[in-house]
């Protein structure tokens, strides 16, 4: 396995509007090729390739004294120079 270089990381509570926005303004900055995330004085340009990898995954995890903890990860992945097509809908 390859080593991983963490780059930016954020996690913070928003409500499910605010969440909604944030990905609604990601959806359009992954069709324009380019995303800029900051937070604070933190700053990443990501130049995204035609074609990229769409990891979609949903888990429970036992939290124990809170509960369940419930996810849906949406992971975006891409290589240099990687031209391959997925066939993941949305319904």
């Amino acid at each position: 396995m390859g080593k991983e270089t963490r780059l930016f990381k954020s996690e913070e509570r928003k409500s499910r509007s605010e969440v909604s926005a944030f990905l609604g303004q990601l959806s359009e900055k992954l069709a324009e090729g380019q995303v800029v995330l900051r937070q604070g004085n933190d700053e990443i340009i990501l130049q995204l390739p035609s074609n990229l990898i769409l990891e979609v995954q949903v888990e429970d995890e036992d939290k124990r004294s809170r509960g369940i903890q419930h996810s849906l990860e949406v992971e975006i992945k891409w290589f240099d120079n990687d031209d391959q097509d997925g066939s993941l809908e949305l319904g």
